[in-house]
């Protein structure tokens, strides 16, 4: 059965991501580097006027904090999804066509990247709103907004990675192809998650809810039905 291999993958990713640490470091370094810049860019800016007679110090609005926030997402999604097939050896791709059939193979995939991008996505959220000192309202509905974002971000990578791996300007078209479908998906979780913020309750939530999970499943029956055609390539 597949979902035996798909459980047995899964574990082979979280176990090499223990092993090679360095790779989730480097990400979590490159999100706490651009929420440091961002915070000290926007809060703790000072405004001189021309005749230097008083000073302002700049903030930032929630709204304008919501969207750096999924512009960083965005960067680290690309970032972290692409290593995915774009950074597998072709002796490990021949390995795993040998061992696992492609729906498990890219499944496990998918659900490895998710759950990476939730982890650096509430990590990141801590500290942004620690250092921009942004006022979430629902910190629940907010948190779950960054997870259903990062099965999006993941389940339209993940496939595009494995297009992107048999060409050879891989890191090129892993941006053209992922960002049609991306723009949708970032501007939903943009509206989503201001609403969170703003402490709007479920109710008000669930049509963007359910849109978000829509485009998710969606991609990820789309990567199950394309993904073998690619993969026997």
């Amino acid at each position: 059965m597949w979902t035996k291999e798909l459980i047995a993958l899964l574990y082979k990713e979280l176990l090499l991501e223990w092993k090679q640490k360095y790779a989730f470091n480097g990400l979590i370094l490159y999100v706490l580097s651009m929420v440091v810049v961002v915070s000290l860019s926007f809060v703790d800016g000072v405004i001189v006027d021309s005749k230097m007679e008083n000073t302002q110090i700049l903030t930032i609005s929630s709204h304008t904090w919501n969207i750096i926030y999924w512009l960083i997402m965005l960067f680290v999604a690309v970032n972290a999804v692409a290593k995915s097939f774009v950074g597998e050896r072709e002796g490990n791709l021949l390995y795993l066509y040998t061992l696992a059939q492609p729906t498990a193979i890219i499944l496990a995939k998918i659900l490895y990247n998710t759950l990476l991008l939730s982890i650096i996505g509430l990590v990141a959220l801590f500290f942004h709103g620690l250092l921009g000192g942004a006022s979430i309202q629902n910190y629940g509905l907010y948190g779950a907004g960054v997870v259903l974002g990062s099965y999006a971000f993941s389940a339209n990578l993940t496939l595009v990675s494995a297009i992107a791996a048999k060409t050879e300007n891989k890191t090129t078209l892993l941006a053209v192809l992922g960002f049609p479908m991306l723009v949708p998906i970032l501007i939903n979780q943009i509206e989503l998650t201001r609403k969170a913020m703003e402490g709007f309750p479920f109710s008000d939530l669930s049509e963007k809810f359910m849109l978000s999970g829509a485009i998710a499943v969606a991609l990820t029956l789309v990567s199950v039905v394309l993904f073998p055609f690619v993969w026997r390539d």
